[in-house]
């Protein structure tokens, strides 16, 4: 009985680090196209619109965007979407936080 229960907790230790181990290692190999970029610069700018509309954009989402257009011009095509990506999702959380604070007041 004993040693079920530890043959158990090993298998299970052994699926955890095997999932943790492989946790987002597809996204380091790949590499990104222009096309992938303006892909990825179009939703964030289309999120950002929607942070603004709402009168809520974060400080440095427009800096970051600005960062990814000059990776872009380099060729540096990954660092460009990385970046794009992150400005989509401060556009995201922008939005998100507006809808959360409409109704803040003191209670």
């Amino acid at each position: 009985m004993n040693h079920a229960k530890i043959f158990v907790g090993i298998t299970l230790a052994t699926v955890l680090l095997s999932g943790c181990a492989n946790y987002g290692s597809s996204d380091n190999s790949a590499t990104a196209t222009k096309a992938d970029f303006n892909t990825a610069l179009i939703a964030a700018n289309k999120s950002l619109k929607a942070a603004a509309h709402a009168n809520y954009v974060w400080r440095d989402s427009g800096k970051i965007l600005k960062k990814a257009a000059k990776a872009a011009k380099k060729g540096d095509f990954k660092t460009a979407v990385k970046l794009a990506n992150k400005a989509k999702r401060q556009g995201d959380m922008a939005v998100a936080q507006s809808k959360d604070q409409a109704t803040a007041g003191p209670q």
